[in-house]
């Protein structure tokens, strides 16, 4: 008798930690994590960045918040989600990670999603060398909002899509380093696509922000540089 209750508790142990894999079942769920490891945002916001309407977004937030995911708060009417804590970025990031070296569908579908465009890649310790030496300009190519959330000290801010028109901006003798949200994030890509076929040096920080902010490492949430 005490074994089988044994059993029981057990199991209901093990369907607690299940009911946290079971929120993270879907792709759409965890871009929106994704999108959250950002920054703050609302329902509105998170849906428009997903592709979702408001009422499928508000489904997956709420699968979100009842696993401890997410967290929320009120300013009038609207409804601003953030992630319920650094571990909840940590955790998103390790499934990645082990997705890499254990999924093999993923590196097909990355190249499909990222492309190939033969670019070299930074790492963060080698951006912090080049920015100290001076002889780099630091690209932001996420939406405006995500750069005043937190983005690395000394960057400009330049929304990939407004990139073509505002390339005038950046400095023309220097070379430029491109980040947006993490290793899977398509928007620097297509940054330094652009820029290469304009004419200037482009090169992409290995990852993104995400990483960047999981390492500790200085963040700036002052207004646009």
């Amino acid at each position: 008798m005490a074994e089988t209750a044994q059993n029981e508790t057990k199991a209901r142990l093990y369907d607690a930690f299940a009911a946290s894999g079971k929120a993270l079942a879907s792709g759409k769920r965890l871009e929106l994590l994704d999108l959250l490891a950002q920054g703050e945002r609302t329902v509105d916001a998170l849906a428009k960045a997903a592709g979702l309407n408001l009422t499928t977004a508000s489904a997956h937030l709420q699968t979100l918040k009842q696993a401890g995911f997410v967290a929320t708060r009120r300013e009038g009417v609207r409804i601003h989600y953030r992630l319920a804590g650094d571990d909840v970025a940590q955790l998103f990031a390790l499934l990645r990670k082990v997705a890499e070296r254990h999924q093999a569908a993923l590196p097909a579908a990355r190249a499909a999603h990222l492309g190939e465009d033969g670019s070299v890649e930074l790492s963060r310790e080698e951006l912090r060398v080049r920015i100290a030496a001076g002889d780099v300009v630091v690209l932001d190519v996420r939406p405006v909002e995500e750069y005043r959330a937190g983005h690395i000290p000394g960057a400009i801010s330049i929304p990939v899509g407004e990139l073509a028109d505002r390339i005038g901006e950046l400095p023309e003798d220097l070379e430029i380093v491109v980040y947006c949200r993490g290793t899977y994030c398509v928007l620097s890509y297509d940054a330094v696509r652009l820029l290469n076929d304009r004419g200037r040096r482009a090169i992409r920080l290995h990852d993104g922000m995400l990483e960047w902010r999981l390492s500790e490492l200085p963040v700036d949430a002052s207004d646009l540089t």
